[in-house]
């Protein structure tokens, strides 16, 4: 039985690395991504949904989450980010890894946002992304996402993001080609502990996709997250304790089919949040 869902898990995961979505939309993805669309609440992984959100970062922080997708350790998946932000603007670093070592896939990334006034974001995303496997050999490409965030009010907040819309050919030949996405996004600070996001996104030779959650900080160390992917009838969860410049979060991706996917958080500022 074992070696069945093995096989399972690894079926998806491979076919999602023909249009990468495995490193771009792990299960429980939108849980480190959730906050791109609030002024109240950003984090450091946040311009990982959308590098517009970069501009809003205040302080420089890096953070690492870890998944075991389907309870497995072959299709694991990775992300580490750091944001530091400048009088120039605001940069981030994005590295992803997934897999093991008969297959894995990575995508590096560097980012850079600014303010465009009081009512406009933008941000860009440079990747160089590949996968290897030893029995057949590698492949790499290079492409970009950008992304735009428009602060209608001071509650409401709303984005686009185009991943890869040229390029991103992959392998010598250019045989593969790595998947377009375009993704729109509406968030809603109800109050500074309670977020409301969505995002529509179409990824190119797939279904419509909605992602959809709600972020709620009940305390003031504490907070929780929850939403669903329509694509999968896949769902998220998790929470989340803060001390000092420090954050730990525990969460879990949720398949109809292939069972849960626990996820790990670790999060630091190198400035202390102010009181």
């Amino acid at each position: 039985m074992k070696t069945k869902l093995l096989l399972t898990a690894f079926a998806g995961f491979a076919l999602t690395c023909a249009f990468p979505q495995s490193l771009r939309y792990t299960l429980a993805q939108p849980y480190i991504s959730l906050s791109a669309y609030s002024q109240k609440q950003p984090d450091v992984l946040s311009f990982t949904g959308n590098q517009a959100a970069l501009a809003q970062t205040k302080n420089a922080g890096i953070a690492v989450f870890g998944e075991r997708r389907f309870m497995l350790k072959e299709t694991g998946m990775y992300t580490l980010g750091a944001t530091v932000p400048t009088r120039l603007g605001n940069f981030g670093i994005q590295l992803n890894y997934g897999g093991y070592k008969n297959f894995n896939e990575n995508k590096m990334g560097l980012a850079y946002a600014r303010k465009l006034g009081k009512l406009l974001d933008i941000g860009v995303q440079f990747n160089y992304y590949g996968y290897r496997i030893p029995a057949y050999g590698n492949a790499s490409a290079i492409h970009f996402e950008i992304g735009a965030m428009m602060h209608l009010t001071d509650k409401l907040n709303a984005g686009i993001h185009v991943y890869n819309p040229v390029g991103g050919k992959l392998g010598k030949n250019s045989e593969e080609k790595l998947a377009s996405a375009y993704k729109l996004g509406l968030g809603y600070d109800a109050s500074d502990k309670f977020l409301i996001s969505a995002e529509i996104v179409k990824e190119e030779d797939k279904a419509v996709n909605v992602i959809a959650g709600v972020q709620y900080q009940f305390a003031k160390q504490f907070f929780a997250k929850a939403g669903f992917l329509s694509e999968s009838g896949s769902a998220y969860a998790g929470a989340g304790m803060a001390w000092k410049n420090l954050r730990l979060d525990i969460s879990s991706g949720y398949h109809p089919q292939l069972g849960f996917s626990p996820g790990l958080l670790f999060m630091m500022n190198f400035k202390q949040p102010s009181e």
